[in-house]
């Protein structure tokens, strides 16, 4: 059994917002970056189809899960399907401004493809091991205001927004994962998430450096100085993923849970600025 659960007095609160509708997102929207840009704009992509998956991989097992665990379920799938609307809508903006994301999400539906064909626990413990990606990655997002600082304010906003509910959520994969495989012992139980969370890490890097590499690509950066920005950004300035890599560790431990780092501050902080008043 994990040495923490998801908190009792947790609520998952779906907020129904929307960002950029209307309006002209610039090409460079991260402080005219195009780097940054890239990163965010491959991320996007994956999300209208991916949390679609993740729904659809956690439901499979709602049957027989306790009241509480049954309710953040729903709420989970709420967040989800409006984080799929808010991205479609920010995707398109991002082809409006000039790129072509054919390419990413061909990669997106391969990847889907290939894991729906598995035993539905695979598809949840492929969706338990991305829900701690996202939920590391809006942890970053909220606690340092380096990565948006300088980005067009509307679609800081929303990353924001999807961050605070990815924090919020950050359980209900992996409390479903323990209901799912009650029947397991421990060891089975840890020997499946670890390889599956590996696999995903080395799918979830390439894929994204490969889609970000074709924006770039679109943009007219190529080669090896496009793969040194790109690796500048990600592991050393803002450095998002070399800060995530203890998170990243810790879901190897015995007794993870994703509650075992309570950072509902960052939320609260969140919410107690001028835009959520």
């Amino acid at each position: 059994m994990a040495s923490v659960a998801t908190p009792s007095d947790l609520t998952i609160t779906p907020r129904d917002q929307r960002f950029g509708r209307g309006s002209k997102t610039d090409r460079w929207w991260l402080g005219g970056d195009p780097v940054g840009t890239a990163l965010y704009n491959a991320l996007s992509a994956t999300f209208p189809k991916g949390e679609a998956f993740f729904v659809e991989s956690v439901r499979a097992y709602r049957e027989g899960a306790d009241p509480k665990l049954a309710a953040d379920i729903r709420a989970f799938t709420t967040q989800e399907v409006m984080h799929s609307r808010e991205h479609v809508a920010f995707n398109k903006r991002a082809v409006d401004a000039g790129y072509d994301l054919t390419e990413l999400v061909r990669v997106v539906d391969e990847r889907l493809a290939i894991i729906r064909a598995r035993h539905p626990i695979v598809n949840l413990a492929a969706t338990m091991a991305l829900e701690h990606f996202t939920a590391m990655l809006a942890h970053q997002l909220l606690a340092d205001p380096a990565h948006l600082r300088d980005a067009d304010p509307e679609t800081a906003a929303l990353w924001r927004w999807h961050a605070v509910e990815e924090i919020e959520h950050k359980g209900v994969a992996y409390d479903t994962w323990l209901h799912a495989t009650r029947g397991m012992t421990r060891f089975k139980r840890w020997s499946i998430k670890a390889r599956v969370m590996l696999l995903v890490t080395e799918h979830f890097l390439v894929d994204r450096a490969k889609g970000a590499l074709e924006l770039l690509r679109q943009d007219g950066i190529t080669g090896p100085k496009a793969w040194w920005r790109l690796f500048w950004f990600s592991f050393v300035r803002p450095g998002m993923m070399r800060k995530v890599m203890g998170a990243w560790l810790s879901f190897f431990l015995p007794r993870f849970h994703p509650w075992n780092h309570d950072d509902r501050a960052l939320i609260q902080a969140e919410e107690a600025k001028p835009a959520y008043a």
